[in-house]
């Protein structure tokens, strides 16, 4: 099937993205719903549910082409792809934020457990470049970093799963506040069928996200764009595309708190998409054969999320446009970082 799809025609490939890019935008809408509801009906919280479930059941795609492209020699395309997806994502909240007119999203969704994710998304991406210019190590072929990573992550969970039970701190609640508060209508749906529903689900992304980086790695290669374009803004962007769905059906369903964390959460679990594809790449540690203008993508990265964690502190109510400073800020970021690796 691989070789089918790699064979396909650049008309063929584009009518196939098409294809995808609708039934995510379908699947996601309602992936939104069932994890809503799971977060009420297990008592997680919108903020565990969005960086547990939500995070990881729309990253699926994305860390197949992580670890398939580390696995077949390609780590720059592998690295690009994490990083660039990090970053679209979090263009993606400023999006939402658009969609959410009543007031900026990050005043309205203020929650301690995502700011603890974005602190735990900020140590991650620094322990990337830790990776990179650290001694190049290798255990198995695998850096030291890379276990740091999951274990880290891990960690992180547990403080949020821990805040949440035991707030040590707690954001001024205002008339735009939407604080996490379960629903008492669950539907007609048991926990079981919930779960079934979400896994079915999932995997439908998971496999059309696949499908969807399948024809966006033809088109990339009909038109001669380099590893790192097709990773920051083909493969990233095409694998991200059910955060966006599942993040603005989130914010029209009232779920604030949920939206915010599956990206925030989405973007912590994306860094693992580095570790794996270390575990895959055969060629010692990926870290030290990734470019540096790949590389500044982690800076990059690095850099909105401290402006995310500035707009959920800060949290002005309403901004230029009715969307607050941190969203035209990670917009223009993300601007300047398209510009850069178009130029280079």
């Amino acid at each position: 099937m691989f070789t089918l799809l790699s064979n396909i025609s650049l008309t063929a490939a584009c009518a196939l993205f098409s294809v995808c890019a609708i039934v995510i935008g379908i699947i996601g809408t309602r992936l939104a719903r069932i994890v809503d509801d799971l977060a009420d009906r297990t008592g997680l919280g919108e903020a565990i549910a969005g960086a547990v479930l939500l995070g990881m059941a729309t990253s699926l795609s994305g860390i197949v082409v992580s670890v398939s492209s580390a696995w077949t020699g390609q780590p720059e395309l592998a690295i690009s792809n994490a990083l660039g997806g990090i970053a679209v994502q979090t263009l993606f909240l400023a999006i939402a934020d658009m969609v959410y007119r009543r007031a900026n999203l990050e005043h309205a969704a203020a929650s301690l457990g995502n700011l603890i994710q974005g602190a735990l998304l900020l140590c991650l991406l620094s322990m990337l470049l830790l990776g990179r210019f650290s001694p190049e190590w290798a255990f198995l072929q695998i850096h030291p970093i890379t276990p740091l990573l999951f274990i880290t992550y891990l960690f992180g969970l547990k403080l949020v799963k821990n805040a949440q039970s035991h707030p040590m701190w707690t954001p001024k609640r205002t008339r735009e506040t939407r604080e996490d508060q379960p629903d008492d209508a669950y539907g007609k749906q048991t926990l079981l069928q919930l779960l079934l529903i979400f896994l079915s689900l999932a995997l439908t992304i998971g496999i059309t996200g696949w499908l969807l980086e399948r024809s966006a790695t033809v088109i990339a290669t009909e038109t001669g764009l380099s590893q790192a374009a097709v990773g920051v803004l083909l493969t990233s962007v095409a694998t991200s595309l059910p955060e966006l769905v599942t993040t603005i059906a989130a914010v029209r369903r009232g779920a604030l708190t949920l939206a915010v964390a599956g990206i925030i959460g989405g973007n912590a679990f994306d860094t693992l998409f580095a570790a794996a594809a270390d575990v895959a790449y055969r060629g010692g540690s990926i870290y030290h054969v990734i470019p540096d203008h790949v590389m500044l993508w982690v800076a990059l990265a690095v850099l909105m999320t401290g402006v995310l964690i500035l707009g959920l502190l800060h949290r002005q109510e309403v901004g230029p446009g009715r969307i607050g400073f941190e969203s035209l800020t990670i917009i223009g970021l993300y601007l300047v970082g398209i510009t850069i690796l178009i130029l280079n």
